[in-house]
């Protein structure tokens, strides 16, 4: 006895075909690229997909139940019922409840298989803010950060933390040591003028003007590094770290050209803003907290970052020589300009990424 033809639930003229996708035999149209899933397939479908080793099912993690009814089922010609795909990932998907079949337009086929990926990350960005989280930045006036955890080991995040805070300790806490490495590897603007020692615009990124100095530098760098390691690979992400610091100097140096000022110049600050850039870019579905006097808020990256700038422009207006505002706002635009040249590659290498910030993620802030 033959099988009878069903037809697309979207499309209504046109034959499903049965193909396999990860392990499962499903019905497929041709036109519209959308997907039958008989009873499980789908929890299977995306259980083998994912690689889990433990089962799944969709109707269970279903969001929100919608009122409008799309599609008839194809089997049964009953409405089908919509729903959300998630609790806060807003796709729809239409499930028939006679038949027990679920059906994905085609659109919409890689966010469903990565269901439950996109609920593990939802998991993370949506906490709340608690006493913890309050109590340690008001102390510390340090943010924190709600982001998905890296694939990879931060490896030259760490390197750099490590390295950082050696060189200080190497010299820091000695007047003598202090005088000795500034005067060779922090960046003079007499010198370089003078066509020498063209190292520094390296090493300064490397030297610091005191603990606290240091340890704002090291956070930020060690909150935001990692999932930029991860989404660049390591190499790429130290010589854009690198080259972000060297645009934030040559920056600060036009300035102090212009005005005709001398400068001598420390710290890591101009290659992390440049790690903003970047991050604001592509991390948009993170959340920094911010401290409005006791106020604790969770803001995007894009709100945190445009807030920063204001206070780098506020510094310049106020004319305080003792913060290089020129270099974090130009090592900030290095990083934009990087992040737009390369977010179509790294959002093609991190399909995760690239799910969370379509508008379907909700985020809670």
């Amino acid at each position: 006895m033959n099988k009878p033809q069903q037809y697309c639930p979207c499309c209504q003229d046109q034959t499903l075909q049965t193909v396999e996708l990860h392990g499962q035999q499903v019905d497929r149209c041709a036109s519209c690229n959308g997907l039958w899933f008989d009873d499980a397939e789908l929890s299977q479908a995306i259980v083998h997909g994912s690689e889990l080793t433990d089962p799944y099912c969709v109707k269970n993690n279903f969001g929100e139940k919608l009122a409008q009814h799309q599609y008839h089922c194809h089997r049964c010609n009953s409405k089908m019922q919509q729903y959300h795909l998630l609790k806060n990932y807003q796709v729809t998907i239409d499930n028939c409840a006679r038949c027990n079949g679920i059906w994905v337009d085609g659109n919409e086929a890689e966010q469903v298989l990565a269901a439950p990926k996109l609920q593990a990350a939802l998991t993370i960005l949506n906490q709340k803010v608690c006493t913890k989280s309050w109590l340690f930045q008001f102390f510390t006036q340090m943010p924190k950060e709600y982001n998905i955890k890296p694939h990879r080991t931060p490896i030259i995040t760490w390197s750099l933390l490590a390295l950082n805070i050696l060189i200080f300790i190497l010299y820091g806490f000695d007047n003598n040591a202090t005088d000795w490495t500034f005067r060779y590897f922090a960046l003079d603007s007499l010198t370089l003028f003078a066509e020498q020692q063209w190292w520094t615009l390296l090493s300064y990124q490397f030297l610091h003007g005191g603990v606290l100095h240091l340890i704002g530098n090291m956070y930020f760098l060690w909150i935001i590094g990692d999932n930029l390691e991860d989404a660049l690979g390591p190499w790429k992400f130290l010589t854009l770290y690198l080259f972000c610091g060297v645009i934030a100097a040559l920056t600060e140096l036009l300035a102090c050209y212009l005005v005709d000022r001398d400068l001598l110049m420390v710290g890591a600050s101009g290659a992390v803003a440049g790690l903003f850039g970047m991050y604001l870019l592509w991390f948009r579905h993170a959340s920094l907290t911010f401290m409005f006097i006791v106020w604790q808020k969770k803001l995007n990256p894009a709100w945190y970052f445009a807030i920063w700038a204001a206070m780098n422009i506020i510094g310049l207006l106020s004319e305080d020589l003792s913060v290089a505002y020129w270099a974090h706002l130009g090592g900030l635009v290095a990083g934009l300009a990087v992040g737009l040249a390369l977010k179509q590659k790294v959002m093609a290498k991190n399909p995760m990424l690239q799910l969370l910030q379509r508008p379907e993620a909700k985020i809670l802030r």
